[in-house]
């Protein structure tokens, strides 16, 4: 049986980090406010000069580096992002022209949050499926460039960032199961209001902008954490005791925390960076594997469970052994 494994893993963030002590100075809020609703203490800002296909390419290089893999050897590149640098062309195009990789497909996945497990779906199934040999999943995102500064219930939660995984088809265990979803009934709870259909002016506030039903979003992502998590483990008649690391999206600890108490799951066995990073949005999970994997938390042979819900409504969950 062919199997699509991990083979390496990188991260990156940009250097620019704004603290909630900056926030306070911009908008009325709090660290104490922030922290007790968030977990969040700061976030990376992109600079000017970069842009999610730029941060995207810092993260693969480094997965690449770690799988010893070269970028003649790619048979895919999927990024996964809200936040393209451009509408045409992908931001998998252009981190695929920046390597120097020729020919293979290259394509974006919006699906929000979600965005780094559907790229996990996407590519296991084309390796396994004998589509290729090697593939490079990316979750990437510059939500700095569509938050609103102004709105402190948002801007308090968004941080950008990118991660990267190298995927190689092999004969040892890898990605066990994967499962994708959504529901576009809830479009209006997790939105921008306008865009290139619509017709975008960057100067409307709050159309250009993220905007959330914060009450709502947290309601509905608890208890999808919890069912897509027992529908992946269920597959593949285990239990969730088999499980060695939970890495959620990292969206709000609080969120995180009752998932992880609805699966029984004790924290310290939870991967939760959403106290440095926010809300990276399809980078949160990638990042925090690779903080884990680079702390020698997560070791080879280690049983993940990886589980995201975003604005669509989206969500997804893979298990895999590292």
């Amino acid at each position: 049986m062919t199997y699509a494994r991990i083979a390496g893993i990188g991260s990156y963030l940009p250097e620019k980090v704004l603290s909630n002590a900056d926030l306070e100075e911009m908008m009325d809020t709090s660290d104490e406010w922030i922290r007790e609703r968030t977990g969040i203490k700061r976030r990376h800002i992109a600079a000017d000069d970069e842009t999610t296909a730029s941060i995207a390419l810092n993260a693969a290089q480094r997965a690449m580096e770690m799988a010893g893999v070269t970028a003649d050897e790619l048979d895919l590149i999927v990024v996964g992002t809200c936040t393209p640098d451009k509408v045409i062309p992908a931001a998998a195009c252009i981190v695929q022209r920046r390597l120097g990789s020729v020919g293979c497909p290259a394509v974006d996945i919006n699906a929000a949050c979600s965005g780094f497990i559907y790229g996990l779906d996407y590519a296991n199934r084309y390796l396994r499926t004998g589509g290729g040999k090697t593939a490079l999943v990316i979750g990437a995102e510059t939500l700095s460039r569509i938050t609103n500064w102004d709105d402190r219930t948002t801007a308090v939660l968004f941080g950008d960032g990118a991660g990267a995984a190298v995927l190689q088809a092999s004969d040892k265990p890898g990605i066990l199961a994967t499962h994708i979803h959504s529901n576009g009934e809830y479009e209006d709870l997790l939105q921008t209001r306008n865009g290139v259909s619509l017709g975008f002016d960057a100067s409307c506030t709050p159309g250009a902008y993220i905007e959330m039903n914060g009450n709502a979003v947290f309601k509905r992502a608890v208890a999808t954490f919890d069912s897509m998590a027992r529908e992946t483990v269920a597959d593949l008649d285990g239990h969730l005791e088999d499980i060695d690391w939970f890495i959620p999206h990292q969206a709000n600890m609080r969120i995180i925390t009752a998932a992880a108490k609805k699966l029984g799951m004790p924290m310290e066995r939870v991967i939760a960076t959403v106290d440095e990073h926010a809300n990276t949005s399809a980078a949160s999970i990638p990042l925090a594997m690779d903080l884990a994997v680079r702390e020698g938390r997560i070791k080879r042979g280690d049983k993940i469970l990886m589980a995201a819900f975003g604005a669509g409504f989206t969500w997804g969950s893979a298990m895999l052994e590292f």
